[in-house]
């Protein structure tokens, strides 16, 4: 009788199996990693992007403001006050004054001090006094002086530059210079005027102003009627420096003294014409003896159809009462005195005026 042969089959034991949640959260988890991976990548990128386009848009604002920034337009481009703080205590911006700030490398120079005074005080703001005076480059100007004047609000302490209070100030009395908010040349020299300014200065910044055509004579006194009676020390020092006791302008006085260097007799000054009890004209300057009549011209002259045509009226009616008229203009006078002394000489000696001497000869 066979033996059974009994065969054993040996199974391997299956390893366990992960818990299905427990597979679930794995995948869930490396999904989530990868997701947040991904998002940083994207936020960085985003991030760095975004930093680039400050980046730029700060530097193109600062490129047309002496290197400067102001707070409030930091703002405007995102950049909050605790990311300012931040640019500066990285050093990337530095404090040059109160919400003005300067990006890293930005030249110290004097026009960056005015951008930065008018960045500081904002848009009722303009440049004034010896530092107006400099921008529109009037004689013996203080080139490093740093001026303001302000109409309203308050002016923030601990100012690194000199500020004025102006209860008014009229539009006529502002200008650009240079790119720079100032005020004009005619209100500049009244304000040092009214500031104490020596003599001598108020009287170099007038002679500069007309010879440079910023102002004129006319328009001096004109700003200077305005302000008479109001007892302010500064106004008379200006009628002094506009007039002279016989209510010659400025311009007239120069030309009495080129008569007097130049030899000649003096003429009679501000002589009305009438014909047939009709006022035809008054005359700067008469040589009664010659019959002659001299014009000066601080301005630009009459530019307009209608002035031209009453110019030339005028001088026709003079002529045909047996004038002659002569005009010279602010640079003649004061840039070409010898030549206009010498052709004025030449002009009246036909009439029975001086000879020239050996000198002017």
């Amino acid at each position: 009788m066979g033996r059974a042969v009994q065969t054993v089959t040996r199974t391997r034991p299956r390893p366990s199996r992960t818990p299905v949640p427990v597979r679930v959260a794995n995948r869930m988890a490396r999904g989530f990693r990868t997701a947040t991976r991904t998002a940083f990548r994207f936020v960085r990128t985003a991030a760095h992007c975004m930093v680039v386009k400050l980046h730029d848009a700060v530097t193109d604002l600062a490129a047309d403001q002496e290197g400067l920034v102001s707070s409030p337009q930091l703002r405007s481009l995102g950049i909050s006050k605790w990311t300012q703080q931040r640019l500066v205590a990285d050093g990337v911006i530095q404090r040059i004054a109160p919400r003005v700030y300067a990006i890293r490398g930005a030249p110290n120079t004097h026009r960056q001090k005015l951008r930065a005074g008018l960045l500081c005080l904002g848009d009722h703001s303009w440049v004034a006094f010896e530092a107006a005076a400099a921008l529109h480059g009037l004689d013996r100007s203080d080139r490093r002086a740093v001026e303001f004047v302000i109409t309203r609000g308050r002016r923030p302490p601990l100012l690194p530059f000199a500020v004025h209070t102006s209860r008014r100030i009229r539009p006529i009395d502002l200008v650009t210079v240079d790119g720079f908010r100032a005020t004009s040349a005619t209100r500049t020299v009244f304000d040092l005027a009214l500031a104490g300014a020596p003599r001598s200065r108020v009287e170099a910044a007038i002679d500069s102003a007309v010879r440079l055509q910023l102002s004129s004579p006319e328009v001096l006194e004109r700003r200077l009627s305005g302000l008479r009676g109001s007892g302010r020390g500064g106004c008379r020092l200006v009628e002094d420096l506009i007039t002279d006791a016989g209510g010659h302008t400025m311009l007239e006085r120069r030309f009495l003294e080129l008569v007097r260097e130049s030899g000649l007799p003096r003429p009679r000054t501000q002589v009305v014409f009438r014909r047939d009890q009709r006022h035809v004209a008054r005359v700067d300057f008469l040589f009664d003896q010659f019959a002659v009549v001299v014009e000066v011209s601080g301005g630009l002259g009459h530019s307009s159809p209608a002035e031209r045509a009453h110019d030339a009226q005028r001088r026709n009616e003079l002529q045909d009462l047996g004038l002659r008229v002569f005009e010279y203009t602010w640079d003649d006078v004061t840039k070409r005195s010898t030549m206009v002394g010498r052709t004025l000489r030449a002009r009246l000696r036909p009439l029975g005026g001086p000879s020239d001497s050996p000198e002017a000869a």
